[in-house]
C-alpha cells in the first residue's frame, strides 16, 4: 500500500483552485477559497506528542550549546590572534 505524500496538495483543493480560477470569481470568493485551502493544510498539521516535543527541545537546545561553545573558542582564539599581532606595535 502505498503511503500519501501530506506536503503535496491534495486533488480535492487542486480542483477547486482551478475552478475557482476559471470562474474569475471577485475578491471576496479569492478570500473564501484562500481560507479554506488553509483550514485545509491546517488539518493535515501532526502535533507531537508530549515525549517528542522533550526530545526536540533536547536536541535544539544541545545544538544552541554546543554552537555557543564553538564560538567561544573562536571568540577567545581570535582575540588573543589579535592582541599577539598589534601588542609589539605599542
Amino acid at each position: 500500500m502505498a503511503r500519501r505524500v501530506l506536503d503535496e496538495p491534495g486533488e480535492d483543493v487542486v480542483a477547486v483552485a482551478k475552478l475557482e480560477r476559471q470562474a474569475r470569481r471577485g475578491p471576496f470568493a479569492r478570500i473564501a477559497l484562500f481560507l479554506r485551502q488553509v483550514v485545509a493544510e491546517l488539518r493535515k498539521v501532526v502535533t507531537p506528542t508530549w515525549r517528542e516535543l522533550v526530545t526536540y527541545t533536547a536536541v535544539v537546545l544541545g545544538f544552541v550549546v554546543v554552537m555557543m561553545a564553538v564560538v567561544y573558542v573562536l571568540d577567545l582564539g581570535f582575540g588573543a590572534l589579535v592582541v599577539w599581532v598589534f601588542a609589539g606595535t605599542s
